[in-house]
């Protein structure tokens, strides 16, 4: 927005609607009547004064006075049925942003409910779509908990969208195209997805206009061309339709001609491949009648008039889809043989393509309270699911991905035995099914039948199949599955089983391991300590409970991890704090190492990488690969190849006699260009095996600029595979923030170190 453009000569006109409002309060002071309506005439008219005042002095980019956004805003929300305090906010959205007004003071002059949209909304105006991947998940994180917390709020903020998209065409080319996707990727979806038909077909249309210019303009060119045989065949239609209905004594309200939206015939173009002179239904006949009854009257009249098309013929009366969208939906052949869509459907359901969730206020209930609509409402069904995603999803991307499919409406509806509808992706499987309903029954499943035929488990579901699932108390989830599921809850349960089953034996084995070994009293402490988790390290384990797996599969051994715990406690400067911070261990059962030796304090004139080995020959240990930010140890070798560099407690440095090492440490202002930059480390992966596994970890050390010397990957038949790396690593804290982003990844179930044998 422009809130500093030169004085504006576009005057300021206060729309009808608005001046109806102000005059109504004027009369309400003036009379003893009641002051339910005038209360909330006055909310909106001193909301609306209070921007104007604020907002004056400052202008668009169109050079328009800028409180003509809020008024356009305001009167949207009106269109929409809006209560007082959701105009309120339309007026006041942008106050907190652009003027020096806080929310406190919001909140004395309006109240609470309002103060809470307008925050709601101006957080939301922060969010940016197009970051990158991380702050990008984030940001839809947190617009769907806003959304969670009061649906209005992002009906206020696709209001504020929707009058910018309309003005767009004042900012910069490259503004005006990121403005356009983000719209048609998120807003005209979230609009979709909330059943306002108004608004999601705007702004799918503004949208196509500013990221496809040419083939906006060429399809609104054929539009125009042909609209008046349109109009005309459509008007001609609706006459005989008009009176075959009298004939048969079913009332009507309304039958006409809707033209498509020209986004939606892209759509269909593109879809069915086909050129515009090939699409015959871009425009349909719509049927307003006055109960569910008629609409099947009308259609069974519909279909006597005129022959129907075989398999176009859709029933969201009986099927809403998630948005409450419901109607009639049948493809004709026309009187000129061409194909004709027809749909027909009542007033109420009518009010609802129109305006979603918002029919709601403006035709059904009164009061304020049934605006706090939260996902626990059966309609919002949808948005329960991607709440829930933000708890399954930890990767950025996957989660992205699994966002911007669910926004989309392409479900499938199918059947429980009992008759219950269960709402699925497009593409959705038996097992999708099976996790829908419960995850045990998901982790159980042996088999389904769809419409009480065996089927397998990857048949792809259709609209109306009724589907039982068959369980069995020794069956578990299959890898293979993740090959065909599509819904993002199976595959992430799927995921969690593999994490979960095996995993978990294995860590309360080990946990019994050291439990033999140290005894059970203060035990939980110890696992939770700063030594527990530095011996780990040493181990080459990124967390306690990686390194107890690894104990308890045998990857490891008790005595090497009592060696490095030994290690650890020994780094405390105090045996009494190590022993209280332990509740109660006994420090005799960890016997102690010598003290290791003391590095040399840092000279910042050095230009060697490795403070203490100046002038000398020395390699980094391929046993340990220590890298800058872990503490170091020098051995002095008894062959020609000087001093070699380990990580302190490196099991090859144990047997070493005290008058071998050298005590070392990090150059941390190591700056000639001529030193390595980067140090090798070999790790290994443990993954559920699916195609591209292996891509998404390597996009992840692309993202931090890690580069992959080498690559093995080793897949069994319905088991995990491993994944061995070799990588380029700068240091401690570039491997650590690498580490957490690939253990984010859903299908990796184990991430460690590896020690090369030094020959």
């Amino acid at each position: 927005m422009n809130l500093t453009a030169p004085t504006s000569t576009i005057e300021f006109v206060i729309p009808e609607w608005l001046r109806e409002c102000l005059n109504t309060r004027h009369l309400s002071h003036k009379s003893d009547a009641s002051h339910e309506a005038p209360g909330e005439a006055d909310l909106i008219c001193r909301a609306f004064e209070f921007a104007y005042s604020l907002h004056e002095g400052q202008y668009r980019a169109s050079g328009e006075p800028y409180i003509i956004h809020p008024v356009a805003v305001a009167g949207l929300l009106r269109d929409l049925g809006g209560g007082s305090a959701m105009i309120a906010a339309g007026f006041l959205h942008d106050i907190v942003e652009d003027t020096d007004v806080t929310s406190e003071e919001l909140e004395q002059r309006f109240g609470k409910e309002v103060r809470l949209l307008v925050e709601g909304v101006t957080k939301l105006s922060k969010f940016n779509f197009s970051s990158k991947t991380e702050r990008q998940a984030e940001n839809f994180r947190r617009m769907f908990l806003a959304m969670a917390q009061d649906i209005r709020v992002i009906v206020v903020k696709l209001a504020d969208r929707l009058h910018n998209m309309r003005t767009l065409e004042y900012l910069p080319d490259q503004k005006r195209r990121q403005i356009a996707l983000e719209t048609r990727e998120i807003f005209a979806p979230l609009a979709n997805r909330l059943g306002i038909g108004r608004f999601k077909w705007e702004l799918e249309d503004l949208s196509f206009k500013y990221l496809e210019p040419e083939s906006y303009r060429e399809i609104q060119e054929l539009v125009a061309e042909k609209r008046a045989d349109r109009e005309a065949r459509l008007t001609k239609i609706a006459e005989s339709l008009k009176h075959r209905l009298q004939q048969v004594g079913i009332p009507y309200n309304e039958i006409s001609g809707r033209p498509k939206h020209l986004y939606g015939i892209l759509q269909k173009m593109q879809r069915q491949q086909k050129g515009y002179n090939e699409i015959y239904d871009v425009a349909a006949i719509r049927i307003i009648v006055n109960t569910n009854d008629e609409c099947y009257r009308a259609l069974a009249v519909v279909h006597d008039m005129f022959r129907p098309i075989p398999g176009r013929f859709k029933d969201y009366i009986g099927l809403p889809k998630p948005n409450r969208y419901q109607s009639l939906h049948t493809v004709v052949i026309g009187p000129s043989g061409k194909p004709l869509e027809v749909q027909i459907r009542t007033l109420e359901m009518h009010h609802i393509a129109e305006y979603g969730i918002a029919a709601h206020w403006k035709y059904k209930e009164t009061g304020n309270s049934h605006h706090q609509m939260t996902p626990t409402d059966e309609k919002f069904t949808w948005l329960r699911q991607l709440l829930d995603w933000q708890s399954d999803l930890k990767d950025a991307q996957e989660y992205l991905e699994h966002i911007k499919d669910g926004l989309f409406d392409g479900d499938v509806y199918v059947f429980t035995p009992n008759g219950d509808v269960v709402s699925l992706s497009r593409g959705a499987t038996p097992v999708d099914f099976a996790y829908r309903i419960h995850t045990e029954i998901g982790n159980h499943c042996a088999g389904a039948r769809v419409n009480e035929r065996m089927v397998t488990l990857d048949t792809l579901l259709k609209n109306g199949d009724i589907v039982e699932i068959l369980t069995q108390k020794n069956s578990r989830p299959s890898l293979d599955w993740l090959n065909f599921v599509v819904t993002p809850g199976a595959r992430n349960r799927i995921r969690q089983w593999y994490k979960r089953s095996n995993r978990e034996e294995n860590i309360a084995r080990g946990r019994e391991m050291l439990e033999r070994e140290l005894g059970k009293n203060g035990l939980e402490a110890l696992l939770k300590s700063a030594p527990m988790q530095t011996a780990a390290e040493r181990c080459n384990y990124h967390s306690v409970e990686d390194l107890l797996a690894a104990l308890g599969y045998g990857e490891i051994t008790l005595n090497l991890v009592l060696n490095r715990l030994r290690e650890a406690v020994k780094v405390q400067q105090s045996i009494a704090k190590a022993s209280e911070g332990w509740g109660g261990i006994d420090p005799q059962a960890l016997p102690l190492l010598p003290a290791p030796t003391k590095a040399p304090p840092l000279l910042p004139s050095s230009k060697s990488p490795i403070i203490g080995v100046e002038g000398l020959l020395y390699h980094v240990a391929g046993c340990c690969t220590p890298v800058p930010g872990e503490p170091i140890i020098g051995v002095v070798t008894r062959g020609s190849r000087g001093i070699s560099i380990h990580r302190q407690g490196c099991p090859n440095v144990e047997p070493v006699p005290g008058d071998r090492l050298v005590p070392v440490n990090w150059n941390s202002t190591d700056h000639d260009s001529g030193r390595p930059q980067t140090y090798p480390v070999d790790i290994q992966i443990e993954v559920i095996d699916r195609v591209g596994v292996l891509k998404d970890i390597l996009s992840r050390l692309t993202d931090n600029n890690i580069n992959v010397r080498n690559a093995q990957v080793k897949t069994y038949p319905d088991q995990t595979a491993m994944i061995d790396l070799g990588i380029d690593i700068r240091d401690h804290e570039q491997l650590e923030r690498t580490f957490t982003q690939i253990k984010k990844l859903s299908d990796v179930l184990n991430l460690r170190r590896l020690n090369q044998v030094e020959g």
